[in-house]
């Protein structure tokens, strides 16, 4: 945890510097949000996770956080968690009615509405200074319903594919995968080839790599867990077609440790060279580039691995964002306008914050980085320099939890309790045909639904 004391800015000063568009953390043009106390000290406490990146959290806590805490005369406290601790500590701090101001969640927090605050207000200031938000963040973090936001997104990260290209070369696919059929036909030559063997790493365990993993199957496929109008579309010939591709992946080209794996297995198994394919976010890529200075194995990892675009399926070439920050200021918060303040500042600072993510965190407010593509497109730790260029168009096939509608409670719910997921693994072990695996999501899905409509 880093505990962030104020610095003995005075009121004063810090309208003063505001007022002449001083560029520093923390500070940009002055918004108070109404209620806001001015005389004495306060405290703000955030909970996040632990980045994949280190480099963005020292950002955070060592600069951002330090500098707004002095600027705002409040004592900033973050607290860091394992992303698999989120969701429990988020339950407690509700059933406690008690404990952090601002709390970010890994995908939209849709069932935890009615204990947050309507983020509205935050994203109407921070709209005048940068412009509209992505439609991601808007369909992740919005109910057409109630007409509240119920959380408020600064960024997002995409999902692409991490695969090794002298594995993939070799088995006459130069530039990697990119379709599902491809997938399955290179991932099965790689597999069985005596010289080579490695397994395929698309994960079918209850963790978060798999959710993103099988919704972008499934919806590349044209299945979905709803329609636009929240009706539940599970059980179709599509869903069904995604379920037999994915048995025919693990069967063909992968190993029972898949339905095992935490959301790190699939980074440690293509930087160790264990595996051919994972869709993830570029935390692995980063890694073997930061360590690759003293880790020979990361140095000749820095080099193999390489990014590629969603894959396409026989509808539409789509996948969910990997990460989708989603901040809740609680309805309990005891510095709400505080925390509203944080957040609006934040996405003044928000272009230092995607450097020191090492483009991991990609902006829901365009107009915060406004050269991306340039920068992602000549990267001089990467090999080759633009390796990441291949993400310049993800909002192109990027979508949200809950696709072709918005994250709903139910979806929310559905997303946590890992019912895709389960549908995909007991198909790819033979639990269960495909056919019976859709229906029995499909009732777990109505049954969700229901409930969460009824209270």
């Amino acid at each position: 945890m880093a505990k962030k004391r104020a610095g003995g800015i005075s009121r004063r000063e810090f309208v003063r510097l505001t007022g002449t568009g001083a560029l520093v953390a923390g500070i940009g043009p002055a918004f108070i949000f109404p209620g806001r106390a001015q005389a004495q000290q306060k405290t703000l406490k955030i909970l996040q996770w632990s980045h994949f990146v280190p480099d963005y959290d020292k950002w955070f806590d060592g600069i951002y956080t330090k500098a707004w805490g002095q600027k705002h005369d409040t004592n900033v406290m973050v607290d860091h968690i394992s992303l698999n601790e989120i969701p429990a500590r988020a339950a407690a701090e509700v059933a406690a009615q008690k404990g952090h101001d601002l709390v970010m969640f890994l995908s939209p927090p849709a069932a935890y509405e009615k204990q947050a605050i309507d983020h509205s207000e935050i994203y109407q200031e921070v709209e005048k200074r940068h412009g509209k938000k992505i439609t991601l963040a808007h369909r992740s973090t919005f109910n057409p319903v109630t007409k509240r936001y119920y959380a408020f997104s600064d960024s997002y990260v995409p999902d692409p594919g991490n695969w090794r290209k002298d594995l993939w070369e070799a088995v006459g696919y130069p530039n990697g995968p990119d379709s599902w059929d491809d997938l399955l036909d290179g991932a099965r030559k790689i597999r069985k080839d005596p010289k080579l063997g490695n397994p395929c790493g698309l994960g079918l365990a209850q963790e978060l790599d798999t959710s993103m993993a099988t919704r972008a199957l499934l919806w590349s496929y044209g299945g979905a867990e709803q329609d636009e109008e929240g009706n539940v579309t599970i059980n179709s010939k599509a869903t069904i077609e995604a379920l037999k591709h994915m048995r025919a992946i693990y069967q063909d080209s992968e190993t029972p440790e898949v339905f095992t794996w935490d959301p790190s297995s699939n980074n440690r198994a293509m930087l160790a060279g264990k595996v051919s394919y994972v869709a993830n976010a570029i935390s692995i890529t980063r890694q073997a580039e930061r360590e690759k200075a003293t880790n020979p194995m990361m140095a000749e990892m820095s080099k193999k691995i390489m990014i590629n675009k969603a894959l396409k399926g026989p509808v539409r070439r789509i996948a969910s964002e990997h990460v989708m920050d989603c901040y809740v200021v609680w309805n309990f918060a005891e510095n709400k306008e505080g925390a509203k303040q944080f957040l609006v500042d934040y996405i003044d600072n928000f272009g230092e914050g995607f450097k020191a993510s090492k483009y991991y965190n990609f902006p829901c407010f365009p107009k915060t980085v406004p050269d991306l593509s340039q920068q992602i497109s000549n990267d001089p730790t990467a090999d080759p320099p633009d390796k990441y260029k291949v993400l310049t168009d993800v909002l192109d096939w990027a979508t949200n939890i809950g696709y072709p509608g918005y994250c709903s409670a139910g979806v929310d719910e559905v997303f946590n309790t890992w019912v895709i997921p389960t549908m995909f693994a007991k198909v790819a072990k033979g639990d269960m045909s495909p056919e019976d695996s859709a229906k029995a999501a499909e009732a777990e899905i109505k049954r969700i639904f229901e409930r969460r409509k009824a209270g």
